[in-house]
């Protein structure tokens, strides 16, 4: 399993934050992996509530079912996706918390590594790809929450 974890302070209330960043709608204006998502887009989602994710990640495109697992507003959210219907794409959570008037944002995102070869390539590449991938988005989030 690789780890890829990355904060930010945000100057907005924990409550406005996290409805944003739970709403798969709002993906696509700041995580540069997401080009689109479909189904249930439009609200914070709950626990067992899914949206499908067109996405480009470490330059590998495809498809991502994530379902909601878990959610204790405004604190926590947690989705595991399913990637092109077929196998584990991993679990990306959120923990917000209250800090000097704004919120200070935790995302986690955990992600299977499959075979030798995956392992050497993520080791080499694709980690430090998605890790700079989740700064610039949690920079992006940070821009567009604090206008």
């Amino acid at each position: 399993m690789t780890r890829i974890y990355t904060t930010i302070q945000i100057s907005r209330p924990v409550e406005e934050v996290f409805n944003y960043v739970t709403a798969p709608q709002s993906w696509p204006k700041w995580h540069p992996s997401s080009i689109g998502v479909s189904g249930a887009t439009d609200h914070s989602l709950e626990v067992g509530e899914q949206v499908v994710e067109e996405f480009i990640v470490a330059g590998r495109q495809g498809k991502a079912t994530w379902t909601v697992k878990e959610r204790v507003f405004p604190r926590r959210w947690v989705i595991n996706g399913i990637i092109n219907n077929s196998r584990n794409g991993g679990v990306v959570t959120y923990q917000l918390t209250p800090r000097n008037g704004g919120t200070f944002f935790e995302r986690e995102f955990v992600y299977p590594t499959r075979g030798f070869l995956f392992t050497v390539l993520d080791l080499l590449i694709i980690k430090r790809r998605v890790k700079a991938e989740s700064k610039l988005a949690l920079k992006q989030l940070q821009t567009a929450l604090n206008k």
